[in-house]
């Protein structure tokens, strides 16, 4: 057995309040965001993407946010792949971004729909060519022969195609979460960590609240959570 119950850090963050944090989940984030930003992060923008299969198995992965707004929360990937399958027949899903040394975490919750084949297709022009044509030859979670398999897929389309642009694949695009619950942790002493909740359906979080401390702002329902 590997044993790592001895791994312990105490968190020592500063207090996370209903009163201290912003109006709007969107604004939290955002600030939270350029707060991870600043603390030069490898791929500050990395979260954990879940979602649940047709027979009800979960799977999580890492994809990228790439951007947000009141809209909803934007990632991109192969509509084909396991994910794009589980979307398809299961739109809730759940998003997690984590930064160690700021010691917080955000949870969201929401329903995913595909992004316009217009914001797909603009994305996908932004990206570096060599990533263009990773996309374009991986038939993204499904079985291959060998390595060997993407290198000659990959260097036949790049001499087929030189000097010229790629193509956005159709099976290739992106995804919008609209959110009905964020969670905002910070990391605390004694491990009395702090959660503030924004949501919109009341189902999400446990009805028998203790001390109850809420808020209504802008649609969004506003909570403290014990750690």
């Amino acid at each position: 057995m590997t044993d790592l119950s001895d791994l312990r850090h105490d968190n020592d963050g500063q207090p996370l309040t209903i009163e201290n944090t912003l109006e709007s989940p969107w604004d939290q984030l955002r600030l939270w965001v350029q707060e991870a930003k600043t603390k030069n992060y490898f791929q500050p923008n990395a979260m954990s993407l879940a979602t649940v299969s047709s027979d009800g198995k979960p799977s999580c992965r890492i994809v990228l946010l790439k951007s947000f707004s009141p809209d909803g929360i934007i990632f991109y990937t192969h509509y084909l792949s396991r994910k794009g399958q589980e979307i398809l027949n299961n739109p809730n899903a759940a998003l997690l971004l984590y930064w160690d040394t700021l010691e917080r975490q955000v949870r969201i919750e929401g329903k995913i729909t595909k992004t316009t084949a217009d914001i797909s297709d603009q994305y996908f022009q932004s990206r570096p060519r060599n990533s263009q044509i990773g996309a374009a030859i991986s038939p993204q979670s499904q079985v291959i022969s060998s390595r060997d398999y993407l290198e000659k897929s990959y260097l036949n389309l790049n001499t087929l195609a030189q000097n010229q642009a790629i193509p956005r694949p159709e099976d290739w695009g992106g995804y919008c979460l609209t959110p009905t619950y964020f969670e905002f942790w910070q990391g605390r002493a004694s491990r009395l960590h702090d959660r503030v909740v924004y949501q919109k359906d009341l189902s999400q979080v446990n009805s028998n609240k203790v001390n109850s401390n809420k808020v209504h702002l802008n649609n969004w329902e506003k909570l403290l959570l014990a750690p």
